[in-house]
């Protein structure tokens, strides 16, 4: 009997079961999330009372999947194991496994992944978005990999979130790009060096803007330790990147405004390593930007992208289609955006 199926039958005859385990998948989310969190903390993520949590929480506890000490609660082992495997379970039953299969066919990618919220709207579901993309990174890391990242709120999550119990000593992560001046914490070397340590690997950090003009591009290009540094980020076998949308990312860059009216001109609505490409993925525009290029992108074995929220529809279509994404990570109302737009 399928778990659909199976799961059709327990509901009828037990109508609240299906709103008990949302709650407490929940709140091991949450727990996951923040831990180690206190009780008080807890209920008002939860928007919730002290007292109805206290129950819950013991419940739990006595289960085996939420341990409790003095400064907090956290997850099991075991509660991590089961908040993983009902996970998959409900989103059969909410269909966000259809809209995985659906977007994956359209979109012409090896896998899609959804993880519900709105990670644009409250942090937690940010970090959701990251958790789960850290998670899929550490299934498919090989001993030797070169992993390169780039930056952003989403990729620093996904390193904030990365746990691993495995050690990687002969993975390393280096930036994908320079810095673009924005905070340190969501530069691409930040989040080459957060993950690596959470994974036990070495890394490599590039103290070098992006956005370097033309004949400070040509100069550095000579440099002994630029050279050893994009050879090393040439090589990369796994790329994670962020989607970002065109013009925004343009702006960032300080980009001139005969840029500008290119891009608008040619419609572009997604940015990644510094190309910019409309909804049919063909390049609009590229900048001379010090790091990876598409064309070690497509000779990379894997590459993952992140996106969230709505806003970004257009831009993860226009990403998919330029052909070098394996897996696409995204958060429900991106999804649901993209779904809108694709036939």
């Amino acid at each position: 009997m399928a778990m659909r199926e199976l799961l059709s039958l327990q509901i009828r005859l037990v109508p609240d079961l299906l709103e008990v385990m949302q709650k407490r998948l929940e709140i091991l989310r949450k727990i996951q999330l923040q831990e180690p969190v206190g009780r008080r903390s807890l209920a008002q993520a939860l928007n919730t009372t002290e007292r109805i949590l206290r129950g819950e929480v013991d419940f739990l506890k006595e289960q085996g999947l939420v341990h409790v000490e003095s400064i907090g609660m956290f997850i099991t082992e075991n509660g991590k194991h089961v908040l993983e495997s009902l996970e998959t379970v409900m989103k059969d039953v909410y269909g966000i496994s259809d809209l995985e299969i659906d977007l994956q066919q359209k979109l012409k990618l090896k896998r899609v992944i959804v993880v519900p919220g709105q990670s644009e709207e409250t942090e937690e579901d940010k970090k959701e978005l990251g958790r789960i993309a850290a998670q899929h990174l550490l299934s498919i890391l090989r001993e030797d990999d070169i992993v390169a990242v780039t930056g952003g709120t989403t990729l620093a999550a996904m390193a904030e979130m990365l746990q691993s119990v495995k050690q990687y000593p002969q993975v390393l992560f280096v930036p994908a790009r320079g810095g673009l001046g924005e905070n340190i914490e969501t530069q691409a070397s930040q989040v080459a060096a957060e993950c690596a340590k959470k994974a036990g690997a070495g890394y490599r950090m590039f103290h070098l803007p992006d956005n370097l003009g033309s004949a400070a591009f040509q100069s550095l290009k000579e440099d002994p330790y630029v050279r050893e540094m994009l050879g090393l980020i040439c090589s990369c076998s796994v790329v994670v990147h962020g989607i970002g949308r065109a013009m925004e990312m343009a702006v960032r860059r300080n980009a001139s405004r005969e840029v500008l009216q290119q891009l608008k001109n040619g419609e572009a609505v997604g940015e990644a390593f510094g190309y910019y490409f409309d909804r049919q993925g063909q390049i609009i525009h590229q900048m001379e930007t010090m790091g990876l290029r598409l064309d070690n992108v497509q000779q990379a074995r894997y590459v993952i992208g992140l996106a969230g929220g709505k806003q970004k529809a257009e831009a993860i279509i226009g990403i998919a289609n330029a052909g070098f994404l394996d897996v696409l990570i995204m958060d429900e109302s991106a999804a649901e955006g993209v779904s809108l737009l694709v036939q």
